[in-house]
């Protein structure tokens, strides 16, 4: 199963350890950007993994609430690894298909628009940002941009997304309409993790999904993985700053 095993717990005094699988492959979107080939089955075939790990949580009443690129790990180094889902620190517990407002929680770009419009949510958030992830995957950039936080959630509130040419020309109809069905504004009527799992693009990818090499998304995604790690950097400083600064003023 695609997501980190507990094995143990341990607590002392002022100290609680979880211990959890070892991972040792790094990110998926790294690992993508080092392949010598990289298709539209091949993007079918990690989405479908990263599904199946969704579907486990849902069934198991669990929202995981910031899926991201973070967040997807390789069990190994070896090819073909399994991916993992990471980090689930911001997950929590519901009841069947129960929507409330839990609070908000998330990762910018990946934030359903549901949660932006502080409105009850449930198990479709994932599915959402899994529906930006496969974007990602398929042409190396997300379909919400803007450097100004108001107007990308703006554009995330209204799903305005497109498929510009002429990256997504080659990109087959049946994997654009899986990430249509994963971006739909309304919730309620977003598909399901297990539905997903269903579709022809992903269960019938040797038949649907193209085989030519993306080179021009495998060049984009250098640039996206880029900038992430650079925007993580920055957060990391300022937010080391911030509490070198407070303990100046205790």
């Amino acid at each position: 199963m695609g997501h980190f095993r507990l094995h143990d717990s341990i607590q002392e005094e002022n100290y609680h350890y979880l211990v959890f699988d070892l991972v040792t492959g790094g990110e998926l979107f790294e690992d993508i950007v080092a392949r010598e080939f990289y298709s539209e089955a091949d993007a079918s075939h990690c989405i479908q993994q990263i599904l199946e790990s969704v579907n486990h949580c849902h069934q198991n009443g669990v929202v995981h609430r910031d899926l991201k690129p973070e967040n997807l790990l390789l069990a190994s180094k070896a090819k073909g690894a399994a991916v993992k889902l990471a980090d689930f620190g911001l997950a929590i517990e519901v009841q069947g298909d129960h929507q409330a407002w839990f609070g908000f929680a998330g990762t910018p770009g990946y934030l359903s628009p549901e949660v932006l419009k502080k409105e009850p949510y449930g198990k479709s958030v994932d599915i959402w940002a899994c529906g930006v992830i496969l974007y990602i995957l398929l042409v190396g950039y997300p379909p919400f941009w803007d450097e100004d936080q108001h107007r990308l959630y703006s554009q995330i509130k209204a799903g305005a997304y497109d498929y510009p040419s002429p990256e997504w020309d080659t990109v087959t109809p049946e994997a654009k309409n899986l990430i249509n069905q994963m971006l739909t504004v309304n919730p309620n009527k977003r598909i399901t993790a297990a539905e997903a799992l269903k579709h022809p693009w992903i269960c019938q990818r040797e038949r649907v999904a193209s085989v030519v090499h993306r080179q021009e998304t495998v060049d984009c995604l250098k640039k996206f993985n880029a900038r992430r790690k650079l925007k993580g950097a920055i957060l990391t400083t300022m937010l080391a700053t911030r509490n070198f600064s407070s303990k100046l003023i205790t």
